[in-house]
Formats: structure tokens, sequence, C-alpha cells
């Protein structure tokens, strides 16, 4: 291709080292080219350091940034008009060398613009710089070190050895691939061929239990031992006419939409090739069920279906949800990279890198400005999406929304003028390269670490909180939302966060109420939720909030389908989803519109809404409520209910790495403690301790005896006569409970230590001003109160506990209204006499 280049080559002795870094790279699948096409040390130096596309892709000191193809290499490595004019080149650097190595010119911050002329200007800072390129292939994605991956790239059309993450390389394990369990014995073997070692498979194993019939097991997130949901695999050798079952034997949620009406997703390829049709429902005799087999730990489920497959020696693909891997997101920013109009407005920048080093991509969208003032009056909306790898539902609404984005579109247009976007597509690309449900190679929720201060363990979610921090001190950031995915629920529906603030209450409600009327068929307001639980507080959606974003939300998309309007009983296409990212740009400008009709509608709506679930919440306990007061001052968590139903996960601390630390560094501890104690030495030792124990036995004993001794004297003194002065109503009382001194023995009369066990005529008389007696005693105080309690609130049941509970069984007072406490919890008034000294002391009235 170049005959100067490759004459100059042959008469340059081959250098140890070079023959040495060929033979490493060519083991880590770095390099691949013949060890004739790799340039000599000399040369090599030569074009780097003078070469500025050279300098421009391999300055960051990236061991990706070796071209496995060899023409790639050449390309990048020598510029096209490279002729016979390479040796007057090299001997004009080597006139110039003096110059290129002054000191202001060694700095890794300055480019070349000409072999032979020297320009310097700063490079781009490295966590800005633009990776995609046209002039580069691909990042391939970096696998951990434990994985197998089989070399085949797998795409689609669109109609464990360690206990915790150590390093990664491109192509996973070294050496050589194993290969199937099962080999063919002929052309009449119909065993089926599983494989699921690519992005984002995660078979486990395949047992063959009969004829056409397989029991699957699939891998758990790596370095963890839960998390099975998301399936995707690949299935060889298929037979048109059988009639096929697969179970998934170790499922751990215990619901799911398998249970009403979902069904697997089944992807042909030879439907792809012939008929262009691509993933689509199949499957019959669906069924989820609880597994017999139990580890001991937690429970096992089983999914079950049958299948026909369409044709005869067919490579078929099975997927819990329409799958949309790490490459697939590349593919797609590459192409905007590459779009001249779209990359005007559309910037696209490095984040952080993973923990295998995979590349977290963030894209800043918006229009230029025309005046500084007019840039920083825009305000930010900023969305994510995969956090959890397994919910790929995230990334087809995050596709839609950056299709109509970036397009020409008037409102798209208008969007990028007024708002800057920054969007995070893959938060988490580990999980997702390896086929994860839920976690990051930390082997943690990573959605339960918003809050976290371990940048090395945790850099996507630390680089993205400070990101948003720091945007946060720029201008105003108007929505946060994160797209996710759910497995119980159908429709599509937010998670946001309730605001304590009665100048904007009700307002996180306006946008969910909004989208709702804009995509009536596929959103649910209904479905919706508000309120913060403690176990989400790392989530987010909820830091987020706190930090000042009053529209923080977590959206959920289901794998299922829709139960409304013209999608009701339906399952949801890939189009579906990306109409969902349109309709968010719609709602955002109905939002931010200057008119403030819908706002005003839409918040006249919800109030209406919430007077109607107050007065249902009241009917259900049989109640009357008259809300023409300050009903806005109700509490909005005693009416709201939780978020169980979402797809929880409890965050499980420390990464799993730091987590093994700190339980040999307890165990550790405890060894030393052990080693530390000292064992008696003489026999003098050995009998003080043996008398002392002696000695604690008999006086455990002679305590009991003194305290059972003194209860049964304080029952048998309530029935002697009672001076002037004393309680008749107590002996009375006690005469008519007989039965009480069957169990008089088991009962807690016991004193508290270092008190007087003594129960006289004295303790008894203050016990309305000091702690009540033991609650096995709440009968024997009744018929003094009983008159005042019945006056008080008949036909209800009197409790101290601090949580007000309500009889619903019972009818309330005629003209009584509810006391709505602004706090969830109201402290009960430590005036009253016997009502607030013992909490679980309850009082019963009869009739």
């Amino acid at each position: 291709m170049f005959p100067a280049l490759e004459t100059h080559l042959k008469q340059t002795i081959p250098d140890p080292y070079e023959d040495f870094m060929y033979r490493h790279l060519q083991y880590y699948g770095y390099f691949k080219a013949q060890r004739g096409s790799l340039p000599n040390s000399a040369t090599h130096q030569h074009v780097r350091k003078n070469n500025p596309q050279y300098l421009l892709n391999g300055s960051l000191g990236e061991k990706d940034d070796l071209i496995p193809d060899t023409l790639q290499k050449e390309k990048l490595l020598w510029p096209t008009s490279l002729s016979s004019a390479v040796h007057r080149q090299i001997e004009a650097i080597n006139r110039d060398s003096h110059m290129l190595n002054l000191p202001h010119l060694r700095s890794r911050q300055l480019l070349y613009d000409e072999l032979d002329e020297v320009n310097p200007r700063l490079r781009e800072p490295q966590e800005l710089f633009s990776i995609l390129s046209t002039k580069r292939p691909l990042q391939a994605p970096k696998w951990p070190i434990e994985c197998e991956v089989i070399k085949e790239n797998i795409h689609h059309i669109v109609p464990t050895e360690g206990s915790y993450f150590t390093s990664a390389r491109v192509g996973g394990k070294r050496g050589i691939i194993k290969e199937l369990a099962v080999t063919l014995q002929g052309p009449e073997d119909n065993t089926l061929l599983f494989e699921s070692r690519f992005e984002s498979g995660n078979l486990q194993k395949a047992v063959r239990v009969d004829t056409y019939e397989y029991e699957l097991t699939l891998r758990t997130d790596l370095y963890t031992n839960k998390h099975t949901q998301w399936f995707y695999f690949r299935v060889q050798n298929t037979r048109k006419d059988a009639t096929y079952r697969f179970t998934i034997v170790n499922l751990l949620k215990p619901k799911s939409l398998y249970t009403i009406g979902m069904k697997p997703l089944l992807y042909s390829q030879l439907d792809a090739n012939t008929r262009n049709i691509g993933w689509r429902r199949e499957g019959n005799e669906i069924k989820y069920y609880k597994n017999n087999t139990d580890d001991g730990q937690q429970p096992f489920y089983c999914l079950t279906w049958t299948i026909q497959f369409p044709y005869d020696q067919d490579t078929c693909f099975f997927a819990h949800f329409y799958p949309y891997t790490y490459t697939d997101l590349q593919c797609y920013l590459l192409s905007v990279a590459n779009n001249p109009i779209q990359s005007q407005f559309c910037k696209l920048q490095t984040l952080c890198r993973s923990l295998a080093g995979n590349t977290v991509y963030l894209l800043t969208i918006t229009n230029p400005s025309q005046t500084p003032q007019e840039a920083a009056a825009k305000k930010a909306v900023v969305l994510s999406a995969r956090v959890h790898p397994g919910e790929s539902n995230g990334s087809w609404v995050m596709k839609g929304f950056l299709d109509f984005i970036l397009s020409n579109s008037p409102d798209a247009q208008l969007l990028r003028d007024i708002f800057v976007f920054k969007v995070l597509p893959m938060l988490n690309p580990d999980g997702v390269i390896v086929g994860n449900y839920r976690c990051s190679l930390a082997g943690r929720d990573l959605n339960r670490h918003y809050k976290t201060i371990l940048k090395e363990s945790f850099p996507c979610i630390w680089y993205t909180r400070n990101m948003i921090k720091r945007l946060l001190e720029e201008r105003e950031v108007l929505l946060y939302c994160d797209f996710h995915g759910h497995s119980r629920k159908n429709n599509i529906f937010l998670y946001g966060c309730n605001n304590n603030n009665r100048k904007y209450w009700l307002h996180e409600r306006v946008f969910p109420l909004m989208l709702c009327k804009n995509a009536p068929d596929k959103f649910s307001f209904h479905s919706c939720n508000f309120k913060v639980q403690k176990c989400k507080e790392g989530t987010g959606r909820v830091v987020m909030w706190r930090m000042g974003i009053l529209n923080s939300y977590t959206m959920e998309s289901t794998f299922g389908g829709s139960t409304l309007g013209s999608k009701r009983d339906t399952h949801f296409t890939i189009e579906d989803l990306k109409s969902l990212g349109y309709h968010v740009c719609d709602t955002l400008l109905d939002f931010c519109d200057p008119d403030q009709t819908k706002f005003t509608q839409c918040l006249a709506e919800l109030k209406e809404l919430l007077r109607q679930e107050i007065h249902k919440k009241f009917h259900e306990l049989g109640q009357d409520v008259d809300l023409e007061g300050s009903w806005s001052d109700i509490s909005l968590s005693d009416i709201e209910s939780s978020t169980s139903g979402s797809d929880s996960s409890l965050s499980d601390g420390l990464p799993v790495h730091l987590a093994n630390i700190a339980d040999e560094l307890t165990q550790k501890k405890k060894m030393f403690k052990k080693k530390k104690k000292k064992s008696l030495q003489t026999r003098k030792q050995r009998n003080e301790q043996y008398q002392k124990k002696n000695l604690m036995q008999k006086l455990k004993l002679t305590e009991d005896t003194s305290v059972r001794k003194t209860c049964w004297l304080f029952l048998l003194s309530s029935f002697r006569p009672f001076h002037r002065g004393e309680k008749a109503g107590f002996a009375s009382t006690l005469q008519k409970q007989p039965t009480f001194f069957k169990n008089s023995e088991n009962s807690s009369f016991l004193p508290m230590k270092n008190e007087n066990p003594r129960l006289n005529e004295t303790n008894l008389n203050r016990r309305d001003k000091d702690t009540p007696l033991d609650p096995s005693m709440a009968t024997l105080i009744l018929p003094k109160n009983k008159g005042r309690m019945q006056n008080k609130k008949p036909g209800f049941t009197v409790s101290c506990s601090p949580k007000r509970t309500v009889n619903s069984s019972q009818e309330p007072a005629p003209g009584m209204k509810p006391n709505w406490p602004r706090s969830r919890y109201p402290a009960t008034k430590r005036g009253c006499a016997a009502m607030a000294a013992y909490p679980s002391l309850h009082l019963y009235t009869y009739p």
C-alpha cells in the first residue's frame, strides 16, 4: 500500500523490545496483526510524536486504543499522503528535533498541526473528551476476567472464580473458550444447543429432562447470590413440528406479570432474514409457581412455558424483554456524533469510567445561545437510564426521547432553546454487558447508593451526583427523571416525592397528571406514588429531591403491557416505549407553558382527587367528614399508600470486596480478644472462681424466693378490711377476679432492680401520680375511671399507645370531626394522669 514505507521498514533492524511487546499485546488480545506489519521502535516513535491524528487518539493512555485490524491500524498510524516523501519528512524531523525537545513542547496537553511545523495548542480536558469518532472503531466492551465470551457478535433487527470483581479486559477470560457440554452425534440428533456467553446473556445451565423438555438455571448477578429475573439466551438445532417445554427453576420474586398473561420474547434469525420479523411474544401454557426445592435460605420460583419453533435448524433467542446492549448504545451515539446537524447541539462527553473501565457517556443537548444572559437563563433537565441493567425498558424510552429531542421538529427546537438537557443513557454499562438484572460489578444495587462517598467503588453514581450538584450551582434544575422497568405492575407510572412546603402543595403531582393526559392509553396516574420511605433514601429520586429538585421522579415502565384505553390487554412494543419518550417532551412543553391555564387546571383537579381520596378513606372507616375547613393542612403521608409494590431491593451496605475486608477485620478482632483473654494458671485462682460462681447461684435463688413471697403477701393483703382513705374499689375488683390467682406466680409484678420490692398502701395510693401498674393489672383499675371514660368518649377503645387507632366497628359520637395531625405519629400529652405513663397500657370499657 505504501512502497516507500515498506522499503523503510525492511531496512530497519527489528528491536527486541518491540518483539516482546508484540507477543505481549497479542497474548492479551489487544493486537492481532502479523509481525511483519509491526513498525520498529524508531519509525513508530517518529509517527507517534508527529502525527496529529495519532496524538489525538492515543494521548489518553488507554490500552484499548490499539486497533485489532491491521488495515485500520495502518490508516490511523500513517496519513494518506505518505508516499516517497516519507524520507524527506523524516529528515526534516531530524533537523528540527531540537525544537521537539524544548520543555514547553513535552507536555501531553499540547497538539501539533503538521509534521514539519510546530503550532502548539491546549488539548480538551480528558473527562470532557468526546471519544466516539468516525476515524476510530467503537470501544470494545470490557468484561470481568472471570467471564468467558464467545467471539461471535450478536445483532438483532428492530421492528465465577473470585468472590468479587478484580479486573477486566476486552474479550473477557484469557485462553481457549470452553466448548459446549453437548456435541451433536449427527443430523438426526435433535438436542438443543444453548449459549449465553454474549452481551447481556445470563443463562448458567440447561438440563435436558425429556426429549423436548429442558430445565434452565439463570446466573445470579455477578458476585451476589440473588437477583434472578432477567434472562437472555440462544438456542440452536431446532425442530419445527415439536412442542418444547422450558422451565426456569431459580427465580426469586414471589409475584410476576407472567401470572396475568405476560409472554416471553422469541427471536428467529430465519424470520429476521427472510421476512424482516424481529422480536415477538410467544409461548403457551405459561405458569409461574413456587418451586418445591428449598436451599434453606430463600424460596425459589419457576417459570414454565411451551413453544413451537417456526423452522427446522433455526437459531432462536429468548429474552425477558427487548434487549438493548452497550454496543447498541455506542452505535447509536456514533451515528449522532457523525451527524453534522445533530453534533452542533449535542455534545458527547465522558462522565467517568466504570469499574471495568467502560465509558459512562454524558450528553449535553441544547441550542447555542446568542448571549451569556440567555445561556444563564436556561433551566436544566436531567434524564438517566439503566442504573438497573436488566431493565432494558428504560433504554427504549430513552431512545425515543433522544430521537425526538435531536430531530428538526419545531417542538424539539423550542425545547433546546429553553432547556439544557443532561442525559445519561446508560449508568451501569458493566451490569448491562455481563447480563446482570440489578447490580453493578460491586455486587450492589446502585440505586441505593446515591449518597455514597465511595468514589472508587461506585464511580457512576458518585460522578452523577456531583455533576448534578455542580449543575444546581449554575442553574435551576426543573426536572430529574430516572427510567426504570417494573416486573409486577402493568402500565407506566411515576414515583415522586411529596413536598411538605405548603407554597408548592401538590405541585410535584402536576407533571405526572399532565403525562397521563398526554398518554392515556399507556400512563396510569392512579399507579403513581409520592411517598418517601426510609428504605428508599438512597435512591436517585430521593437524593436529588433533597438536593433541591422539586420534580424528581423514577419512571417505571412495565415489562408487560397496558390495561388502559386502546392499548388495553396488549403487550408493550418497542414503538410504544419510544413513543413515551416523545410524550415526556410534549409534557415538558405543557408544564412550562407561559400560559398557566393547564397547570392551574391540573392543580384544581388534583385537589378534587385528593378530596375524594380522603372521603374514601373515611368511608372505609365508617365515619363522616366535613372538609370545608382547612383540609389542605392534612398530611398526605396519612392517606398515601406505600410503594411496597415496587421492585425493591434493600441496600446491602459496602461493596462486596470492602464487605469481605470488614468481615476479616471483625474476625481478627475477635481472635485478638480471645488471645488476650488469659486462662487461670494457679489452683488458688481456680478455687476462687468456683466459689464465686456458687455464691452467685445461691444469691439468685434467694432473690427469686423473696420476690415470689413479696407478690403473694401483696395479693393476700388486698383481702384485709380497708381503713379510712383506702381504695375500696380496688379490693372489690380483686374479689370479682378469682381466676387471676391461677397465674399470679407468672405475672409480671416483679419489681425493677434497686427498687423496694414491697408494694404497700402508699405505693397504691400514689399510682395516679407516678408510673401505673403492669398491663396485666389493667382490669383492676377500671371501676375507678369507668364513668369518666364513658362520659368522655362512649363506645371507643381508649389506648395509651402513641399510635392512634380507630375502631371501625363502632359508630362515632354525633357531631365529632376528625382531628388530623400534622405529624404522622402524634405524641400523647404528658399531662394525662393514667394515659401517657405506660405506652402499652390499654383500658377497656364494658357495656
